[in-house]
């Protein structure tokens, strides 16, 4: 019966760490910011790691060309909010460390954060 209690005061305990961890990766993502381009820098976009958008830039010479511009705008967004999937990944990895939670696998796959995404110059 002991046995039981010091089990539930270690998740307890685990559970504590956890929320202090993740109130400092919620903080960190905040302070990341990644950039998604397209057509060859024609179009860029700043976000953060709360994959909010920051900021775009659009280079001069594409504005004439509508639909161009627009498709270059979406694959520019797509990239920075995959870029910014990436770092919450990584931030979430390095925050739980090696903390043994089960089912958190499942719950980052669950939230976008299981993996990284097939982001050209992503980390493997």
């Amino acid at each position: 019966m002991l046995k039981g209690l010091g089990n539930i005061a270690q998740l307890m305990k685990q559970a504590s760490q956890m929320q202090g961890r993740m109130s400092e990766m919620k903080e960190n993502l905040g302070k990341i910011q990644v950039e998604g381009t397209a057509g060859g820098g024609m179009v860029t976009v700043k976000a953060t790691g709360h994959q909010k958008i920051l900021g775009i830039t659009i280079d001069p010479t594409v504005i004439d060309d509508k639909e161009m511009l627009e498709d270059l705008i979406i694959a520019a967004v797509n990239s920075a909010l995959d870029k910014a999937k990436t770092a919450a990944a990584e931030e979430m990895q390095g925050i739980a460390g090696d903390m043994e939670i089960p089912g958190l696998s499942d719950a980052l796959s669950k939230m976008g954060l299981g993996g990284a995404p097939d982001v050209p110059g992503a980390p493997e």
